[in-house]
Parts: C-alpha cells; structure tokens; sequence
C-alpha cells in the first residue's frame, strides 16, 4: 500500500490548480488502493479497477464502483488516476493501457515516492505521451500528462503492454511480471519445495501460491497427495497457476483469494506457503504472521504447516501460539524452513 502523502502530493496537483479537476464524467483509478484519499474525490463519479482481492472486496465494502476483475476494455474517463504498481514491466503496461485508452484532452495523473522513482515514473510516462507536467511535496512527486492522440508513441506503449504477457520462464513454469518473483524461481521456495517429504499425503493448501511454483513441485514429487488447493489474491496470476499445473489436471484448484478471510476451517491435511512480508512497497512481517494463523485455522487438528521465511522475521512467537510443535528444519543462505504440527483451537 502506498503511504497516505503519495496520495496527498497526488491532490495537491488538483487543489494546485496544475492539474483540472473535471466537473462531470467518470474518475477512472487503475490499480485502485482503499484509503482517506478516494474521499477527497466524489463518489459517484469514481470508478476503481483492481486485480488485488482484498482491494477489490475493501473498495466494493466502502460503495465505490468497482469493475470486474476480468474486465479489459477500459471505460471512456473524464480523468485517469494510475497507481503504479512496483515491478517496472507492470506499471509501464499500466500507464501504456491507461493513456491509450484516455480520450482526447483528458488528464493521466499518478504520484510516487522520490525513493521509489518518482523521476522514473514521470519519465515512463513521457516516453509514451509526449509532455508531461509535475510537482514535488512530501518527498514524493506527482506527474501527468494531457492526452493529445497525435503525440502518443502508439507502436511503443503497445510493446509495453506486450511485455505484461504471461511466459514461461522454466520449462512447464508460466508467470508474467509484477507477481512475487515473476522471472526467476525463487531460492527460499526452492529450498522449502525441496522439504517437504515425498511421503506426504492428503489435501493440502498453497498459501499465497504466486503462480504455482511450490504446488508444481509437490505434485510432481509427492505421489500421495490427492489435490492442493492453491490460494492467491492477485488475479493476474490465476492465468499462470492454470498454465503451470496443466499437467496436474484434477489435482489442484485455483482461488482468488484473501488468505486472510477467505479459506474453510479445518479443511486441510498440510499447508506450504512462503508468506508475504511487505503490503505493496512496505515491510509488515504483521502479514505474514496471519498467514500462519490463517493456516492454523484451514488446518485438520492433525495438520502440518510447512513454511519458508527470511531469517530476520519474527514468527516464532505467532508459531508458538498457534501450533502445539514447531521446528526449524533448515537455515541456509538467509532463510528458515520450518514446520509446525497439530495446530491450537480457540477456546
């Protein structure tokens, strides 16, 4: 999630007068984050477009107009508000989808940290457009451009939005960028993949499964497992996760999902994850330790969590709480593999 300033140094272009706030018409905001600021807008007139699912579900409680999540034709917008992802691929497309679908005249806007490239972002942004405008404040910087059709690169913001395509970038491993390690496996679910025993048995869960990487490998190892049930909140991975796990058809099922809220109770033999640590460009090892209590829930009173972590995160504490057992089974090149038994109740 971005910091509340960003969002501030982004209507400070409005209450500026840089940038003109349209008196009619829908206020398009891509990559739509729940916050103080949306109110600063008026309601009726915002539109929010989101594949985060506890976005989407935080923006449809609040009463804003939330598009389908499979939507992909933009709706025609008096004022297009981007909120740009981290991953470089994915916001380029972003802000290629968005100017190309602004109509004549009409205002592109979004704001960053200078600490995460706001310079970048506005240059991005002009790559594609022509002229852009902006302001700093907050150590952030707000940036825009005013659509004018005759200035748009079009053969460049269309290789952008080629570049967010899903690819393979193992044999049989599909994923596309902007997902959690998008274009190289990374090592600490390498490591927990290779843990997790070949006898193990049963229904499991994959928490946060990205595009399938940890359920690939369980699958293909782990003859006795009957199916996993692959739990994810960013949408455009689901894509990924059917393309990865094709082989495997019968034995997985992909959810759109907010682990936090959205998983059965006691459903579950095992459960592997590689939890989440920051929420969008922050660290929250607060995350990660619902993750673990999540699993303690979807878990059998049997159940086995198996988990990877970066050395430094604290969930040891959370573990205790929430499983009768745990141990670290590994420590190596910066991560801990860990395995948690015969998770507590409530009482």
């Amino acid at each position: 999630m971005m910091d509340q300033v960003v969002f501030d140094t982004l209507l400070l272009a409005f209450d500026s007068g840089a940038v003109r706030m349209p008196q009619t018409g829908a206020i398009l905001v891509l990559n739509a984050e729940p916050g103080p600021w949306l109110a600063e807008l008026p309601k009726d007139r915002v539109v929010c477009r989101t594949t985060q699912k506890p976005a989407h579900e935080a923006l449809r409680t609040a009463g804003y107009t939330v598009l389908d999540v499979d939507s992909v034709e933009l709706p025609v917008a008096a004022l297009t508000i981007v909120v740009p992802p981290r991953q470089r691929d994915q916001a380029r497309a972003l802000f290629a989808r968005a100017v190309l679908a602004a109509p004549e005249g009409t205002y592109v806007i979004a704001s960053l940290p200078n600490t995460l490239g706001g310079k970048t972002g506005e240059k991005m942004l002009g790559e594609i457009s022509g002229e852009t405008g902006s302001l700093s404040k907050h150590k952030c910087r707000a940036f825009w451009t005013r659509k004018v059709a005759a200035a748009i690169d079009t053969n460049l913001a269309e290789d952008w939005i080629a570049e967010d395509a899903v690819r393979e970038i193992e044999p049989g491993l599909f994923s596309r960028p902007g997902l959690f390690s998008w274009d190289r496996v990374d090592p600490g679910s390498e490591l927990l993949a290779d843990s997790v025993p070949e006898q193990t048995k049963g229904v499991g869960a994959d928490l946060g499964a990205g595009y399938g990487f940890l359920s690939r490998e369980l699958l293909t190892h782990c003859p006795g497992i009957e199916r996993i049930d692959l739990y994810e909140a960013e949408y455009r991975a689901m894509v990924c996760i059917e393309a990865t796990l094709a082989p495997f058809a019968g034995r997985f099922t992909a959810h759109w999902a907010d682990v936090l809220k959205d998983l059965p109770e006691k459903a579950y033999d095992f459960v592997v994850m590689n939890p989440p640590f920051h929420t969008g460009r922050a660290d929250n090892s607060a995350l990660g330790r619902g993750f673990i209590r999540a699993a303690a829930q979807a878990l059998k009173p049997g159940g086995t969590l198996w988990l990877v972590a970066n050395r430094h995160l604290p969930y040891e504490a959370e573990l205790s709480a929430c499983f009768k057992t745990h141990e670290m089974l590994e420590d190596e090149a910066g991560y801990k593999i860990i395995r948690a038994e015969r998770p507590k109740r409530a009482k």
